[in-house]
């Protein structure tokens, strides 16, 4: 199991958004981000099950930019399991599922896309890495993704996040990719600009 926190929210028809923290997050960190995004959707919001130092994320690394990719794929595995049950359990549709992502968050959802097919409708990935190189994806025809990325980030370069549109936009996904200059930090507009893009899904 997962600690999370599940708000239901007054539009069942609307999506239900998965949230993701960064490195040393909690559960609590983008509840706010979701109001920004969609006040009526309901809300499952997640804490990584992994410790690094104390700090909460969702799968190990070996070093900085380093994934453990072993780790990463159970985790994925993990995850992707736990949105089945939170399906069943709190009675919302399993294929109406957007993840909201930042960080280590973004890239776990990321990695969801990776490996299957069907475990989100859709991502906003806040400052997202490559999460595998050089694997097959699976058809992703009929998913969205919107990419915050920043043109001077010291954690992901915009190579990687122009290689991960690419990526993800081979498999048929629809990917935007918004351009920010605040480094890694996640920024109001780049808030805005994800948002704006939801409604139009």
């Amino acid at each position: 199991m997962m600690k999370h926190i599940f708000e239901k929210g007054k539009n069942p028809s609307k999506p239900t958004l998965l949230l993701l923290h960064g490195t040393g997050g909690n559960e609590l960190d983008l509840l706010p981000l979701a109001g920004r995004i969609d006040d009526e959707a309901s809300v499952l919001s997640v804490r990584g099950n992994v410790l690094e130092n104390g700090m909460p994320r969702f799968f190990r690394r070996l070093a900085e930019g380093v994934f453990d990719e072993e780790d990463l794929i159970f985790r994925t595995k993990e995850l992707n399991d736990f949105l089945d049950e939170s399906a069943r359990k709190y009675d919302f549709n399993r294929n109406n599922i957007v993840a909201i992502g930042y960080s280590n968050g973004a890239n776990i959802a990321a990695s969801l896309l990776f490996h299957y097919q069907n475990a989100l409708k859709a991502a906003i990935l806040h400052h997202p890495m490559m999460p595998r190189k050089g694997i097959e994806l699976p058809d992703l025809t009929g998913k969205s993704v919107f990419i915050g990325a920043g043109t001077n980030d010291p954690i992901c370069s915009p190579l990687e996040s122009n290689d991960l549109q690419s990526m993800l936009a081979k498999a048929n996904a629809k990917v935007e990719i918004h351009w920010e200059n605040k480094g890694h930090q996640l920024t109001a507009s780049e808030v805005e600009a994800a948002a704006k893009w939801y409604r139009n899904l």
